[in-house]
């Protein structure tokens, strides 16, 4: 078999099964196999593939007809324009999480003038979020914690890839649990799905961690979390900084103004014109 039969029989087989992309999966996954990049797919569609190659290949394709998400058969995903290794232990990172990394950005350079601010994020991941913004300011200091160890470890992995182990320290605990002093901005990415929904989110999302994403009956339980103890750790002046899910501006925004420690609410779209990410700054 060739190149171009391979890529329209399994086109068709993805087609079938409902996929969103199924060309694009297809190539993706081809290319991923034979270490081909898209253009040698459109240049020599004639190429034969191996036995050996359609074997491999099958197999990738069954993983993903049982709606085993891209980047967890290939275990890279892209984010901030940097590669991440991810696993089933971790979130697989988000284009629109890249607000919050620009939201985090904008106050640490536009508010911190003249020094680097002591960051702390909250439920790290894969490391994406502190990774992506310790590429991009020299010396900055980032704790980030997270409650899986296995998590951790592909964090530290992704640290160590882009070169920044020595900027971002990762500690094991839920939530606000391994750390102690004071930050200048507190960042974080938390569960945020309703617990009902679940059922209703497309396959590919229930492969990922449930802890990753569930958020408690209205999906803001973390959030509430992070408000109420945050304040202990944020610096008077400090900012948290959070993403929030669709629709839950008002509930968020709520939990703010019921807690009396926060000052300069402040709420920032995503690309597609979602309420995505919340800031917030510590009263003096």
């Amino acid at each position: 078999m060739n190149i171009r039969c391979v890529l329209n029989c399994c086109t068709f087989l993805f087609q079938q099964a409902g996929l969103l992309t199924p060309r694009l999966d297809a190539e993706v996954l081809l290319t991923h196999l034979s270490d081909m990049n898209r253009t040698v797919l459109y240049a020599y569609p004639e190429r034969t593939i191996s036995k050996q190659e359609q074997k491999d290949f099958s197999f990738l394709v069954k993983r993903r007809l049982r709606r085993e998400p891209v980047a967890y058969i290939l275990g890279i995903k892209e984010f901030w324009s940097l590669s991440f290794e991810v696993t089933s232990d971790v979130l697989i990172p988000r284009p629109a999480t890249e607000v919050l990394v620009e939201e985090t950005l904008d106050v640490a350079r536009d508010q911190f003038t003249g020094r680097n601010p002591d960051i702390l994020e909250i439920g790290t991941g894969s490391g994406a979020i502190s990774i992506a913004i310790a590429s991009e300011l020299q010396n900055v200091r980032i704790k980030a914690t997270d409650i899986s160890p296995s998590a951790l470890s592909v964090a530290g992995c992704n640290a160590m890839r882009h070169g920044v182990s020595d900027s971002v320290i990762f500690l094991e605990g839920n939530l606000f649990e391994p750390v102690s002093g004071e930050f200048d901005i507190i960042v974080s990415n938390p569960p945020y799905i309703p617990a009902d929904v679940l059922n209703d989110l497309p396959p590919e999302v229930r492969y990922e961690p449930a802890s990753a994403l569930l958020g408690g009956s209205e999906g803001t339980e973390y959030h509430h979390g992070i408000i109420t103890e945050g304040k202990d750790f944020l610096r008077p002046g400090g900012y948290l900084i959070m993403e929030i899910g669709d629709g839950q501006r008002t509930a968020v925004e709520d939990i703010l103004l019921a807690d009396d420690s926060y000052e300069n609410i402040c709420f920032r779209k995503d690309y597609e014109g979602i309420y995505r990410v919340v800031r917030a700054m510590k009263k003096r």
